[in-house]
């Protein structure tokens, strides 16, 4: 094939890094553990029955399960209750949490932002995907650019067919 009929990927030799932030987020299975379940006509926490209840809890459903703990129904929960079903599932699960899954979501995505080692995009032109089969939550994009803009040549977003260029050092 002659050379003025060669077909080139211009995205492929443009040296653009293609970030998809979903990589980052934890893998394993997330439990809701709902403490309406756990009030006494579902009102009121009572102690002795709120231990009782704690000591029974089957461990293996939370084994490397990321955890939020949450009441759905309208009562007061004294924060102790939160300490005794956390100390009870900590050794187990991966990670605990005060909060709905949405909640979990975003500190799971902080946490690997913060710890993630970005070195390897130092100094090159990335491209963050916009698209992801995973729901990445809103804070992660704001988070990620924090830790790009100080050492990246140049941020955008989308699709290299179609992207947004966020800016340029």
């Amino acid at each position: 094939m002659s050379e003025e009929f060669e077909i080139k990927n211009k995205i492929a030799e443009s040296g653009l890094i293609n970030f998809d932030i979903s990589t980052l987020s934890p893998k394993g299975k997330r439990i809701g553990i709902d403490l309406k379940e756990f009030l006494f006509q579902g009102l009121v926490l009572k102690e002795k029955d709120f231990r009782k209840d704690v000591e029974n809890l089957d461990l293996t459903f939370y084994k490397d399960a990321f955890v939020y703990i949450y009441c759905s129904a309208d009562a007061i929960i004294p924060l102790w209750a939160y300490f005794l079903i956390t100390a009870k599932i900590t050794n187990v699960s991966k990670k605990v949490v005060f909060g709905n899954l949405e909640d979990l979501e975003v500190l799971l995505m902080h946490n690997a932002i913060q710890t993630y080692d970005f070195s390897e995009l130092e100094g090159k032109r990335v491209l963050v995907k916009g698209c992801s089969e995973e729901k990445i939550p809103e804070n992660a994009y704001i988070e990620l650019v924090e830790q790009l803009k100080p050492m990246v040549k140049s941020l955008m977003f989308g699709e290299a067919c179609s992207n947004v260029p966020i800016f340029k050092n």
